[in-house]
């Protein structure tokens, strides 16, 4: 996968896995990875799927409608993704911290629903839930705050207090925020996130 990777300046920081929305590139969310942790390295791919010329992690049949074999696919190259690049940057691969906005969040949520321990833990931007019907792994002590808005047309407030829910009974620790505002990653949201992170990590 095309990506940026930036070393950090403190390895017990450990690497924070940027994850674009639809439409981004892996530049997007690198702003954010300075406001949640200016000494973790950084590893951004960009996601490559395409929707009429926009860059996803994986396809959808319509808005709100995944394509899960399509999505169970690309979970799994994203995860040997971050195990070829933990073993060529020398990344401590149990360290890893996916930082996700929309169709960024939806794939990282879908790490920790098919991939035990491919996460220490998640941020997840305005997520919605990435499969039904499927036994989780273990999720004990891993941390995940999800960020939602009440007001978000595409990811409406009951996806993101299902996620949670599905979450919290595979016994992770989640910390759900919620914004007055629609699906735009906020500001504000970004140092609520951080305020946790330190918590958290």
């Amino acid at each position: 996968m095309k990506h940026i990777f930036e070393k950090g300046k403190n390895p017990d920081s450990g690497t924070l896995l940027l994850l674009h929305g639809t439409g981004g590139n892996e530049r997007d969310l690198l702003p954010l990875a300075r406001m949640i942790d200016p000494e973790a390295a950084v590893l951004s791919p960009l996601g490559n799927v395409s929707e009429m010329g926009m860059a996803r992690f994986f396809r959808r049949l319509e808005e709100g409608v995944f394509d899960e074999e399509d999505l169970i696919f690309r979970t799994k190259e994203l995860k040997e993704f971050i195990d070829e690049s933990a073993r060529k940057y020398s990344l401590s691969r149990n360290n890893i911290i996916a930082v996700g906005y929309s169709n960024g969040a939806n794939i990282a949520a879908s790490l920790l629903f098919h991939h035990k321990a491919s996460l220490r833990g998640a941020i997840l931007h305005h997520p919605m839930v990435p499969r039904r019907g499927i036994e989780l792994p273990d999720l004990s002590r891993t941390p995940v705050f999800i960020a939602a808005g009440t007001n978000d047309p595409i990811c409406p407030k009951e996806e993101a207090l299902e996620l949670k829910d599905i979450l919290e009974n595979a016994s992770a620790a989640v910390k759900l925020h919620w914004e007055h505002n629609g699906h735009q990653l906020t500001r504000e949201e970004i140092k609520v996130a951080a305020a946790w992170y330190r918590t958290a990590f």
